[in-house]
């Protein structure tokens, strides 16, 4: 199981310099409350992660500070230089990141570095899940089967 796999294929995108009010909209509109903060990349046009940005990062040190959310840039609240997940990456290796540096979420990227996706806890748990009802119906077959041959 990889990065690749699981993680949301869609993520919502802001730049560093989008007006603060814009990026909290653009949460309300989307139901999230993270949002990836991306550059473009000259050479192959794709969008590289240089920031993350919470709903909690804006309660914390916008509403919290009684700072003017109208005069902030994205860029102005983001955490910088996220930490993210590769494609390739087993989930267990993005949970150990996860955990290092105490986030729900990781951008996750290509083989150059391109956005795609975001892999979040719950993605995670979906998969173990999945891989839990597995090892269930195989000792729910096993049961049958032997029932079946031995009456």
């Amino acid at each position: 199981m990889n990065v690749g796999e699981f993680c949301q294929r869609q993520p919502v995108t802001a730049r560093p310099f989008d007006d603060l009010t814009v990026v909290a909209q653009l949460m309300r509109e989307k139901h999230v409350g993270y949002i990836v903060i991306v550059e473009p990349a000259i050479r192959d046009g794709t969008f590289r992660p240089v920031g993350v940005l919470t709903d909690r990062d804006m309660v914390v040190a916008v509403i919290a500070r009684e700072a003017d959310a109208r005069s902030l840039r994205a860029s102005d609240v983001m955490t910088p230089e996220p930490v993210v997940a590769e494609a390739e990456e087993s989930l267990g290796a993005a949970l150990k990141k996860m955990r290092k540096v105490g986030v729900r979420r990781l951008p996750a990227v290509g083989r150059q570095g391109e956005l795609i996706g975001v892999l979040s806890l719950d993605d995670i748990i979906d998969a173990l899940v999945g891989e839990l009802e597995d090892v269930t119906g195989a000792i729910r077959s096993e049961q049958l089967i032997e029932h079946a041959q031995r009456p």
